[in-house]
């Protein structure tokens, strides 16, 4: 996979859920009650969705934790894909023979 087509939840968050309604990260931050530098590091990028911050963005914009959970997941599994080697890959397909056997 490309690492251009890799899509942090924060870039999703900023451009489906806050840039639409006019919503800074401060606001945001402010509402929810957490620090603003937590939501300007998962709009930027730098920092994932834990579980606490799920559960809020789930309450703010109607969806659930396990939408942003989600989000966060699929994305820490492309960039796993692009990190992991293929002889890595290939020496967990020999032990997974290896134990059928």
């Amino acid at each position: 996979m490309d690492k251009a087509l890799l899509i942090h939840p924060g870039e999703i968050l900023k451009e489906e859920f806050l840039e639409p309604h006019g919503v800074s990260a401060n606001k945001l931050a402010q509402n929810l009650g957490i620090p603003t530098n937590r939501v300007t590091a998962i709009i930027n990028g730098t920092r994932r969705i834990t579980g606490e911050t799920a559960i809020l963005l789930g309450h703010a914009f109607a969806t659930s934790p396990e939408f942003w959970l989600n989000l966060q997941l699929r994305y820490d599994l492309d960039t796993a894909r692009m990190t992991v080697s293929e002889d890595a890959i290939r020496n967990a397909d020999h032990f997974a023979r290896s134990m059928a056997a």
